[in-house]
C-alpha cells in the first residue's frame, strides 16, 4: 500500500512551548487519534520533530491514494478545530522493515 508523509504545522512557532489548557486538551485528542490509527496498522510512525527552526508533527501513513491520505488528515481533531494548523501531505516511497524482510 502507498505511503504518505504527513506534516503538521502548528498555528504559531512557539506552540509546543506555550500551549494553553484548551490547546493541550486538543493535542491529547490528536495523540489519541493517531495512536488509534497506529493500533489499526494505518500509521507506520508518528511524533513531534524538535526542529530548531520550529517544531512540527510528522507521521508516515499507509493509504490507498492521496485522497485517502487527505481523508485521514482531515479526520484529525486538530484539522477540524479550525485553529490555524496546516497539514501537508506528500507521497513517498517508504522503505520499511516489513518491505526488506
Amino acid at each position: 500500500m502507498p505511503h504518505f508523509f504527513v506534516k503538521l504545522i502548528a498555528p504559531r512557532p512557539t506552540f509546543a512551548l506555550d500551549m494553553n489548557e484548551a490547546e493541550r486538551a486538543l493535542m491529547n485528542e490528536h495523540l489519541q487519534y493517531w495512536k488509534g490509527r497506529l493500533d489499526r496498522g494505518e500509521v507506520v510512525v508518528f511524533g513531534p520533530v524538535m526542529d530548531p527552526a520550529g517544531p512540527y508533527g510528522m507521521g508516515v501513513i499507509e493509504a490507498e491514494d492521496e485522497r485517502g491520505a487527505r481523508v485521514f488528515a482531515d479526520g484529525d481533531p486538530v484539522a477540524r478545530a479550525g485553529l490555524g494548523f496546516r497539514i501537508e501531505i506528500h507521497s513517498m516511497r517508504a522503505v520499511t522493515r516489513a518491505a526488506v524482510n
